[in-house]
């Protein structure tokens, strides 16, 4: 999320108005995501996922067009249309080992189509490798690290009747990771006065990141003692170090979109969500907690 960290200023007026405006945009929508999850319509629940994924590769590719910045972008939506759609069949009907075959497949496929799609543009200096390189980045960062968000999902078995159970980490996920960003906001805003990295933003402090590390590991310890048979392998110990680690990922998460943001000279990635920007600023940290949470789940608590 965008303006996370904050450090204190005079006006806290329009700042709190823009938290408060934030915070309202992103619970409607990811509650609209879970309610959907949790009713059992998962091919609505995958199409909204996969709508969030690919405006927000979508603005990706906008921000490098506004930098002048080369890109295959209808090329880069297509192949990341074929990932989702294909990843979200083998988890659903196959299952796991099927999913990560086909999206090394589609990796490599994409990489072919990228260096066939370059043979028939404009040769240039360094450009075509320029090209190639944003096109593909476009497709790993956002896409790609986005996707695991259907990973968790079909991570955990299904009940006896069939219906879905990973949804409870989803909902563990979204809630963790927002808290952070919460966290963050809050703390900042607040006692906010050393700066974090201020070649990336000049905002973002070492307070509000302890804030970030303090809410989210709150919010795990919560969500477990809330939810304790709802997801399966966590204990105590597993919630405090998968709390502090999202926090840490959500933290860099928004500061790897900072990155991309300054890079490119824009404020927002797109205009969509009111208070929020785009949908890319939506996700941003999501970006980075959920592959962790993933493989956390994989090959630490060993969730068949």
């Amino acid at each position: 999320m965008p303006a996370t960290l904050e450090q204190a200023e005079p006006n806290t007026v329009t700042p709190r108005s823009v938290f408060i405006l934030r915070f309202v945009t992103t619970i409607v929508l990811w509650s609209i995501a879970l309610l959907i999850a949790f009713s059992g319509f998962e091919v609505l629940f995958w199409l909204l996922i996969s709508a969030f994924g690919l405006i927000a590769l979508l603005e990706f590719y906008r921000m490098l067009d506004h930098k002048g910045l080369p890109n295959f972008k209808i090329t880069g939506m297509i192949c990341g249309a074929v990932m989702l759609g294909g990843s979200f069949y083998y988890f659903s009907k196959i299952g796991p080992a099927g999913s990560y075959d086909f999206e090394v497949a589609v990796l490599l496929f994409f990489l072919l189509t990228v260096f066939a799609r370059q043979m028939f543009a404009r040769l240039r200096h360094d450009e075509p490798l320029q090209t190639m390189a944003y096109t593909l980045f476009g497709l790993l960062y956002v896409l790609w690290l986005f996707n695991f968000i259907t990973k968790i999902v079909y991570l955990t078995p299904r009940s006896s009747n069939g219906l879905l159970t990973g949804q409870f980490y989803v909902l563990y996920l979204i809630a963790v990771t927002k808290f952070s960003d919460m966290g963050a906001y809050l703390t900042g805003s607040a006692v906010g006065r050393h700066l974090m990295v201020p070649q990336i933003s000049a905002k973002k402090t070492w307070e509000g990141f302890f804030g970030a590390l303090g809410l989210a590991l709150f919010s795990s310890l919560m969500l477990f003692k809330l939810m304790p048979g709802h997801l399966p392998g966590l204990t105590w110990t597993h919630a405090t170090i998968l709390g502090l680690l999202l926090g840490f990922a959500a933290v860099v998460g928004d500061l790897a979109e900072s990155i991309i943001k300054r890079s490119t000279d824009v404020k927002d990635s797109g205009n969509l969500l009111p208070g929020i920007g785009g949908a890319l600023d939506l996700v941003d940290s999501l970006l980075f907690t959920a592959p962790l949470l993933f493989f956390y789940l994989r090959l630490v608590i060993h969730v068949p």
